[in-house]
């Protein structure tokens, strides 16, 4: 039997739950006075976030939880911090417990408790407490729960303090379930553990023979994957790798064209300004391919010297054509630069006739954040008129390590890099096979998707939402169902767009579990919002 969860939103939920508090607090467990209309409205409802169990459409379970303080439990016990030996910093209380009888499994129990640490961890709590009753001590106890303090209540309704933290979760509940959360973000990506291990190595000296042969190696790979001629490796984001190739293009006289066509294109603009640049920029609506036609009429009616612009832009999913519009810059005698922090590793790449491309350890390639790189295609000289960090020229005269770097992170993405050139036809075809099936299933369910036939190489998928249905909230239900999806950036929320990356291989069987969530939290929303 498969449970769903989302947030209570819609007017008829509240019915729902006052339902279930009675069901559970008036007639099964005496805490209440029985009325007329079997309906419990709690003395807090107001202030209560509930998290809903479903069975297809029927709510049949809930969870109420509560920032503000006093917690009811701090009213009973006093103040709840005082009784704990490790007092959390940000807890949040839970109540009102309820499950349908007919429903009362093992499992439901657990689902909820997944929801609910889901829940806590988007919203910055570290801990939960809950009056438990004693009827489902064991249970609770299975959950992860703690006893902290003594009992309280009556006789009839006797209920026990108890905390859980995630930790004491993972080894509870979370080991039951068997449902890890699957990362649907352009980063940060979910790290094998191999590359976890590599991470954790014992770190050398960057000056040490050992890391030199290591630093070889994983640039050795990263032309492999990319055909580039030069490669130089930065400690930094692809800020920064960006910033390094502003620089360069900085000591090429004359003007440059920017192709913007979403956020990250725009992004160049900043990076070009701030370096000074003379440029044009080209722009089309978000999510709209640049025109061939109307670009070469624009090389050949103007003077540039180089050309720069985003091969996957991450913001809308479009993917750029990188080989036409190289070849046309090319036939026209402009330099080429690139941003290829969402495509490597996610799409072939192949950098043989690009100028300048700029990209990232932590997204495509599956590895830890912290690490980005340059490919160029011609030798580069050091220039001493640019700040030493972006200086790939003093980084390819001192053998690729000028300063200090980490033997722990170059460690990371040589695993990761080995992992994806083990079988690199393989891993682009499970990327290729997951995505198009997400694309196909959500139009299926009748979801918008954004540049649906320019965007259709694309393993980052928008989903355009109406004005009538909230990006964030469809988003917090898929995090309280397990999925890591991305919506909270500002360029996606002031649009109410959601966001699917396939950064590497989610699992098929994780693919059709988001589907059919998502045709279930889409099954309830239409008759909410008649």
């Amino acid at each position: 039997m498969t449970y769903y969860y989302r947030i209570a939103q819609f007017p008829q939920d509240a019915k729902r739950i006052h339902e279930l508090n009675y069901k559970t607090f008036v007639e099964e467990i005496p805490q209440h006075r029985p009325n007329e209309n079997g309906l419990m409205v709690d003395r807090f409802h107001n202030e209560n976030t509930y998290v809903l169990c479903l069975k297809e459409e029927e709510i049949i379970g809930m969870i109420a939880l509560r920032s503000t303080r006093p917690f009811s439990l701090d009213n009973k016990i006093g103040q709840i911090e005082d009784r704990l030996a490790d007092p959390p910093k940000n807890p949040v209380e839970i109540r009102l417990l309820a499950i349908d009888s007919a429903h009362r499994t093992g499992r439901a129990f657990f689902g909820l408790m997944q929801a609910l640490v889901n829940w806590c961890l988007k919203a910055g709590h570290d801990a939960a407490v809950i009056s438990g009753t004693v009827r489902e001590l064991k249970l609770y106890t299975r959950m992860g729960f703690v006893p902290f303090a003594e009992p309280v209540g009556t006789e009839e309704a006797t209920y026990i303090p108890m905390i859980i933290v995630h930790d004491t979760f993972e080894q509870g509940a979370a080991k039951r379930l068997g449902l890890p959360m699957v990362n649907l973000l352009p980063g940060p990506v979910s790290i094998a553990e191999s590359v976890q291990q590599a991470l954790g190595k014992e770190p050398v000296s960057h000056r040490s023979p050992a890391y030199a042969q290591l630093l070889t190696s994983t640039t050795d790979m990263l032309k492999e994957l990319t055909g580039a001629n030069h490669l130089q490796l930065l400690q930094g984001t692809g800020t920064l790798a960006n910033d390094a190739v502003a620089a360069q293009l900085s000591r090429i006289a004359g003007k440059g064209l920017i192709l913007v066509n979403g956020e990250f294109g725009r992004r160049l603009t900043d990076h070009a300004k701030r370096f000074g640049l003379s440029f044009d920029c080209s722009e089309k609506d978000w999510g709209k391919a640049f025109c061939m036609k109307q670009l070469e009429d624009q090389f050949q009616s103007h003077h540039y010297d180089w050309v720069w612009f985003v091969h996957l832009e991450t913001s809308t999913g479009i993917v750029n054509d990188l080989e036409r519009l190289t070849k046309l810059a090319k036939e026209n005698g402009i330099r080429v630069a690139v941003d290829c922090a969402s495509s490597l590793g996610t799409i072939p790449v192949n950098l043989t006739k690009v100028d300048f491309a700029s990209s990232v350890s932590g997204k495509g390639l599956a590895s830890y954040a912290g690490l980005s790189f340059v490919c160029h295609h011609a030798e580069i000289e050091p220039d001493e008129t640019l700040p030493r960090y972006l200086d790939l020229g003093l980084y390819g005269m001192k053998g690729g390590i000028p300063f200090t770097q980490s033997s722990n992170l170059l460690n990371a993405l040589h695993q990761s890099l080995m992992n994806i050139l083990e079988s690199p036809t393989q891993h682009f075809e499970h990327i290729y096979l997951q995505t198009q099936r997400l694309r196909e299933g959500i139009a299926h369910l009748g979801f918008r998707l954004l540049s649906a036939e320019t965007a259709s190489n694309s393993n980052v998928l928008t989903i355009e939402l109406p004005p009538n249905e909230s990006s964030k909230k469809l988003g917090d239900d898929l995090f309280l169902n397990g999925f890591r999806v991305h919506y909270e950036s500002e360029y996606l929320t002031e649009r109410n767009w959601l966001q699917l990356a396939v950064m590497n291989d989610v699992g098929d069987v994780a693919v059709e579990r988001l589907l059919d969530v998502l045709k279930h939290l889409k099954k309830c929303r239409p008759t909410c919002l008649e």
